[in-house]
């Protein structure tokens, strides 16, 4: 069978498109015939097709670009011809919904919505943001309602696009590649890179965004080292607004590590070094990194909402949403006990 795989990127930096490439490598074992399309296109795949449909350069310009992507016909009619021949499409994002919703109508091909989620609008921090958002989520979910059938990543996901859209899903967790992460690997590297020693290190892996709260989590750790001077966070993440990195730079001194976008292979590593993973995330649809870190032995510390209830395993610790006083206690409680 002939499967595309919709996303609007398909870069190691985002945590949907590792699910789409682990997604692709699964279907293309299965026998299927899969290409991965996406806007723009950076990550090599194993055993399948890329195919990058374009958009502009411009971080501005490419968001404007994917909320009114069903503006620009030009486009639209050359992304869909390259459509024509697969039977069943899956769509990861909007705008790509839209693509596979009008394959579906053009072509008759089944169309399978990828429910990740949209932060909510509440967790972004200016005028701009909120608004993008909104129309955003709003466009998500008009551009789902002629899918055949939808797959949640969470229970919690499932339930808010019931009661946002009125449709039901299936649930399947994203599933961690447990031969790259898993206990007893070797971090040292990392620790000599960012020359940590035998400093307490907390990780924090993710998307420099407001909705995932990296300045709550500068807050709590900046509480933390007064009882623990010596302890270091060490922020692995590209940023998505220029105007909230530079806030986060701000708020840090030498302690805040920034490494930036991290190759992918690496992340093990980044994981092992670490004596805690922690996360302010004010909403996740899943949390792929907290799952990870958990996977390679380590505890987590995180707010209580959405699904981490749902993923968080024994040892872990879930603090009341923007407690940062509460997140820095459970975070100097976890580093004790590893001493």
């Amino acid at each position: 069978m002939k499967i595309a795989i919709l996303s609007a990127t398909f870069s190691q930096f985002s945590g949907i498109d590792r699910v789409v490439a682990r997604q692709a490598e699964d279907l293309a074992r299965q026998g299927h015939q899969v290409t991965i399309m996406a806007l723009r296109a950076d990550m090599p795949a194993q055993t399948v097709s890329v195919q990058e449909l374009g958009m502009p350069s411009s971080l501005i310009a490419q968001r404007v670009f994917r909320l009114l992507l069903p503006l620009f016909f030009w486009r639209v009619n050359n992304y869909l011809n390259k459509l024509k021949e697969f039977e069943v499409i899956y769509s990861h994002q909007y705008p790509m919904n839209y693509l596979a919703a009008k394959a579906k109508q053009k072509y008759g091909a089944k169309y399978i919505y990828y429910n990740h989620g949209v932060a909510p609008s509440w967790t972004f921090s200016n005028w701009w943001e909120k608004i993008y958002i909104k129309k955003f989520n709003w466009l998500t979910n008009q551009s789902i309602k002629p899918a055949n059938q939808i797959i949640s990543i969470s229970n919690y996901l499932q339930q808010v696009l019931k009661k946002e859209t009125r449709r039901d899903s299936q649930v399947v967790y994203d599933q961690i590649d447990t031969k790259r992460f898993h206990p007893g690997i070797d971090g040292s590297q990392i620790r000599q890179q960012y020359q940590i020693s035998q400093d307490p290190l907390i990780l924090y892996v993710g998307r420099l965004s407001p909705h995932k709260g990296i300045d709550l989590l500068i807050e709590a750790f900046n509480q933390v080292r007064k009882q623990l001077p010596s302890a270091k966070l060490l922020i692995v993440g590209k940023p998505t607004f220029a105007t909230y990195q530079n806030k986060l730079k701000a708020m840090a001194d030498q302690s805040v590590i920034f490494a930036d976008f991290v190759d992918d292979a690496q992340l093990p590593q980044y994981y092992a070094a670490s004596d805690l993973y922690a996360t302010a995330s004010l909403w996740e649809g899943f949390d792929l990194p907290l799952a990870e870190a958990q996977a390679c032995g380590k505890h987590v510390v995180a707010f209580d909402i959405g699904p981490h209830p749902e993923i968080i395993n024994p040892g872990g610790v879930l603090v009341p949403v923007k407690d940062v006083g509460a997140m820095a206690e459970a975070i100097i409680a976890k580093l004790k006990t590893n001493e």
